[in-house]
Order: C-alpha cells, then sequence, then structure tokens
C-alpha cells in the first residue's frame, strides 16, 4: 500500500469509527460532574459543621471525622451500586472526592470477593487505587526532600 492510499484508508478507517461513536456533549458532561463533585462537597462542609457545632471537635479531629464520614457513605453506596451509577451520570464529579479513592478501593473489592478473602478480596482490593497511593507517597516524600534542603 503506497503513502497516499494507507492516508486515504486511514481516514475512512476514522470515519467509520465515528459513525458508530456518539458525539461527546463536553458541556453537560462537565456540568454533571461540577453539581455532584459540588454536591459531594456540600455534604462533607454539612458534615463538618454539624460535627463542629453539636460534638465540638476542630481542628485535625473534625478534619479526620469528616472524612472517615465521606469515606464510610462513598463505600457504603459503592457496595449497593449506587455509586457506580452516580459515576456513569457524574463522570469525574465523582472520582475527584475522597469518596471516589474509597468507590476505587471498595469497587475490585466487591468485585473479586468471590476469589476469597486472601487472593480476591485482599489482593484485589487496591487494584485500582494502588498506583495512587504509590505515586501519591513518592511525589510526597520527593517534594519533602525539596522542602528540607530549601
Amino acid at each position: 500500500m503506497t503513502g497516499k492510499n494507507r492516508e486515504n484508508y486511514n481516514k475512512n478507517y476514522i470515519a467509520y469509527v465515528n459513525s458508530f461513536d456518539p458525539p461527546t456533549q463536553h458541556f453537560k458532561n462537565c456540568f454533571r460532574a461540577f453539581i455532584v463533585g459540588g454536591f459531594i462537597c456540600v455534604i462533607g462542609q454539612f458534615l463538618r459543621i454539624m460535627l463542629e457545632e453539636v460534638a465540638g471537635l476542630s481542628g485535625d479531629e473534625l478534619a479526620g471525622t469528616v472524612s472517615v464520614i465521606l469515606i464510610f457513605l462513598g463505600t457504603l453506596l459503592t457496595g449497593f451500586g449506587v455509586y457506580d451509577r452516580i459515576g456513569r451520570n457524574a463522570g469525574a464529579g465523582s472520582i475527584v472526592p475522597i469518596t471516589g479513592f474509597a468507590n476505587s478501593v471498595a469497587s475490585p473489592a466487591i468485585e473479586f470477593k468471590t476469589e476469597g478473602l486472601v487472593y480476591g478480596l485482599a489482593a484485589k482490593m487496591f487494584i485500582v487505587a494502588g498506583p495512587i497511593i504509590v505515586y501519591g507517597v513518592l511525589a510526597g516524600t520527593i517534594v519533602g526532600i525539596i522542602y528540607l534542603f530549601l
């Protein structure tokens, strides 16, 4: 196949593939992500205010408690299959908050639980979140070392 024929073939193939793919609605997707991500943050802020006023928590205790509650809610909703439906409609709006991280740990654990506690649940739990944790710790260490020497 010559260069000109290959170029036409590639263009025809791309046009063929695009004919099956619906057009992406960027504004609609961004709006949904903004609304859902913002709503998750509003829930977190509500929890923060309530724990501050009712339980009298402050500082690190308050931040830690709100984080634990949001992680629990994200995991609970993942277990009931609700968070996956939210993620399908909200996209990045459901992934970015801390509840998205809880979902990325709980989903593989639930999916592979039939393979047993060790080879299924424990081994596959961090299949999605593992690289995030590793590179997050690595980046934090590098930034800490740079900060130490500055």
